[in-house]
This record gives C-alpha cells, structure tokens and sequence, in this order.
C-alpha cells in the first residue's frame, strides 16, 4: 500500500486530492454553516448542561445579547434548538435542545477532550464515564466494532459513483 503525505498508508493523498480544483459538496461544510462559530456551539453547550433560559445562557457563554439571539433564531430555524414559553405577560421563551441538537453530544465530546489535550494548559472540567474513569471518546464502526480511523475510512461518491478514497 501506498504512503500517504503524512506517511500514513490508507492513501490519505488519494482521489479526493486529485479531483479538479471546485467547492467540493460537502456535509462537513453544510453542518459549520449551522453551528461553525463559537456562540452557537457555546450556547448548545449551555442547554446540554441544562440551562435554558436566555439570560443565564448569555452569562455562562459571554455572548452579546444580539449575537445570542441572532445564534438562537438560525439554530432554532435549523430544528437545532425549540423555544418553549414559559410566561405569558410578558412573552418569555426556553431554549432546548431538538433531537438534532441532541445527537451533537458525541461532537461536543470530542471538542472537549480535543481541547484537553491542545488547547489548554489545564482543563477546567473533568469528565469521567458512571463506572468512576476518566472519559476517552471513542470512534468505533457500529458494524464491527473497530476503530474508525482517518485511514480505514473509504470515501464513495453518494450517487453511486464507482469512483472512492480512502479517508481525506
């Protein structure tokens, strides 16, 4: 097998580098164009820990009144997020996570503990599974139980295209 740019096998440097140079279509792309900026990942963050109301979220993550709101309406028109009334006079809304919101716990997860190991001296948190140890988040092939790595992913175009790479 090949060695990939990174001296890695699994042709990291494969068919998707070789591709004529265009905007690729992309899931990655279209998920940042939802949640690719602080706020919105710090306010999901908050409604995960269990605060909702729009205040207390604004004080936890230090977001500006009018960035969090603008945050909040794209998530919540994205079905990331739902607003739920809890005062009548004057109209006073929760933010809770959606089921697509909560299905981003495992991204989170990975933030963190990517930002445990790169970008900060010492975590202010430490997460730690039921059974008492300290939380490792692990990709694992719901098929066979393996790692999933950058090099035992294969890329296929969805449209039936022939044409696939390893990771990228």
């Amino acid at each position: 097998m090949e060695k990939n740019e990174e001296g890695g096998t699994g042709g990291g440097r494969s068919v998707m580098a070789d591709q004529p140079v265009a905007v690729r279509p992309c899931s990655l792309a279209a998920s940042l164009d939802i949640l690719g900026e602080r706020w919105s990942l710090l306010a999901i963050r908050e409604m995960g820990y269990g605060v909702h109301r729009f205040a207390r979220i604004a004080g936890f993550t230090g977001a500006s009144r009018d960035i969090l709101a603008d945050r909040l309406r794209k998530l919540e028109a994205a079905g990331v997020v739902e607003r739920r009334q809890y005062s009548e006079h004057p109209p006073r809304y929760e933010y809770h996570l959606t089921e697509a919101g909560r299905e981003l716990h495992p991204v989170l997860l990975s933030l963190f503990q990517w930002g445990d190991k790169w970008a900060v001296a010492e975590p202010a948190l430490t997460l730690r599974h039921d059974c008492g140890q300290l939380l490792e988040v692990d990709h694992v092939c719901h098929h066979c139980g393996r790692s999933v790595t950058r090099d035992s992913i294969v890329r296929t175009a969805a449209h039936g295209s022939r044409d696939a790479s390893r990771s990228g």
